[in-house]
Order: C-alpha cells, then sequence, then structure tokens
C-alpha cells in the first residue's frame, strides 16, 4: 500500500488562525487607527486652511503693490514657471514633502497587493487559501484608506493629490514580483513593502514638525506593522517585537520628485 504523498503546506499558520488574525487587524484599524488617523487629518488640513487664508490675504496685499510697480515700469517681465498646461508646478516641501512621499509608498502597496490578487486568480500562484486572498484584500484597502488621509493633507493645502507610485521602488518591486510564484514568495514581497512603510512612518515621526503631521505618521505606522507581523506568521517567523521601531530601509525625501 502506497503511502499518501505529503504536500508542503502553503503557509506557517492555518486559514482559522490567517483568518482570526486578520479579523482582529480590520477591527483594530477601524476602531482605533482610522479614528486617529482622521482626527489627525482634519486637523492638519484645518490648519493648512487657516494658512492659506493667511496667505492669500497677504498675496493679495502684495500683488496690490506689484500692479502699482508694473504700472510704472515698461519691462513687463514676470518669474512666474508654468508647466505646458499653464498652470503653475511647485514642489511640495517640509511636512508635505513627507505626505507626498508617504502617499506614493502607499500607492505602491496598493498596486502590490492588487497584482498579488491578479496572480492569484491567474492561478500562477499555485494554491492560494481563501484566507490569503481575504488578508491581502484587507490590507490591500487599508493601503487605499491611507493614501487617501495623506491626499486629504496634500489637496488641503492647495496642492494636487499624488497618485503614483514611489518611483524609486518600482523597479525594486517589478523584479521581485517576477520571481513570484507561491504564497511564500508574495509574503516575502509584500513584508518587503511593510517593512520600508513602518520604517518610513517611523522617519516620519522625527522628520515632520507641525503636531497634526506627527500624529498621522504615528496613527498608520503602528497599522503597517501589524500587516508585517502577520506576515512574519504566515512565513513561519515568531515576530519578536522590537525594542524600538527600526529606521534601516527608510525612504529619504529625494524618492518624492514631484
Amino acid at each position: 500500500m502506497k503511502r499518501p504523498k505529503r504536500t508542503t503546506p502553503v503557509m506557517a499558520v492555518t486559514e482559522a488562525e490567517l483568518a482570526a488574525m486578520t479579523d482582529g487587524l480590520d477591527q483594530l484599524h477601524n476602531d482605533v487607527g482610522m479614528p486617529a488617523m482622521r482626527s489627525a487629518v482634519e486637523r492638519w488640513s484645518s490648519e493648512s486652511r487657516t494658512t492659506r487664508r493667511g496667505f492669500l490675504i497677504g498675496a493679495g496685499v502684495a500683488a496690490a503693490g506689484v500692479a502699482v510697480a508694473a504700472c510704472s515700469s515698461s519691462s513687463g517681465t514676470s518669474n512666474t514657471t508654468t508647466t505646458g498646461s499653464g498652470t503653475t508646478k511647485a514642489l511640495l516641501t517640509g511636512d508635505l514633502a513627507v505626505a507626498a512621499l508617504a502617499a506614493s509608498l502607499e500607492n505602491l502597496a496598493v498596486t502590490a497587493y492588487g497584482d498579488v490578487l491578479t496572480a492569484a486568480s491567474a492561478g500562477k500562484l499555485g494554491a492560494v487559501p481563501p484566507a490569503v486572498a481575504t488578508f491581502v484584500t484587507t490590507v490591500r484597502a487599508q493601503h487605499v484608506q491611507h493614501a487617501q488621509a495623506w491626499n486629504a493633507a496634500i489637496t488641503g493645502a492647495g496642492h494636487p493629490a499624488v497618485t503614483g507610485p514611489d518611483k524609486t521602488l518600482v523597479p525594486v518591486v517589478d523584479k521581485a514580483f517576477a520571481k513570484v510564484t507561491d504564497v511564500s514568495g508574495a509574503a516575502q514581497l509584500a513584508l518587503m513593502l511593510e517593512d520600508i512603510a513602518a520604517a518610513t512612518y517611523q522617519s516620519a515621526v522625527s522628520a515632520v514638525k507641525a503636531t497634526s503631521s506627527i500624529r498621522v505618521a504615528a496613527s498608520i505606522q503602528p497599522v503597517e506593522m501589524q500587516h508585517a507581523a502577520i506576515l512574519h506568521f504566515v512565513l513561519g517567523q515568531y515576530p519578536v517585537p522590537d525594542a524600538f521601531s527600526p529606521l534601516a530601509g527608510a525612504r529619504p525625501l529625494t524618492d518624492y520628485t514631484g
């Protein structure tokens, strides 16, 4: 009598365990993370509106002075730089530059998790338990919400939303994704992105200046670490907590090119 062949487990946890962790993650995100994030973004946007109002009043006075000077000048020159569409484009600086970098990282994660779902549906990742698809869908949705939060702060300050991914990391992720053939490979890729995001947020907490900006970063960073912790379990790596959140892998502002 032949013994049945042993099949290699798709992941190091059971479906029930992953489903329970995903449910706990989503509840904590909705009950704690989202309210804290929304409150911080609303405060940031309110501060931006107040600052813009003061700036516009000052700009109006300055513009009146410029108009008077222009009337008495025959040069008619201007130092305004416009894009091909005729609209002025200002490179974001300070806290808004950090927000733009964060939004680009979130957009990259959204795309990567979406690509995993597409590959799974096409049968390119082998056997994919339903609990894995639920986890990926849940985490992707949370990254969408994080991107929306950062963009709310950016658009609230009068700038266009950041809709593209971190261009520096795109080729790195594309190269890694080309080698993904199963759930384990997808989890390793996702873990890389979550570790980078968590480290970047930890770095952002000390990089931004406004209290509201700090609160946005601080409300999202623990969620990225929770994503990473579950992925460690999936890979069979017990996620022993770090004494301090690591900064290794944090992306610099140079990743945001405007």
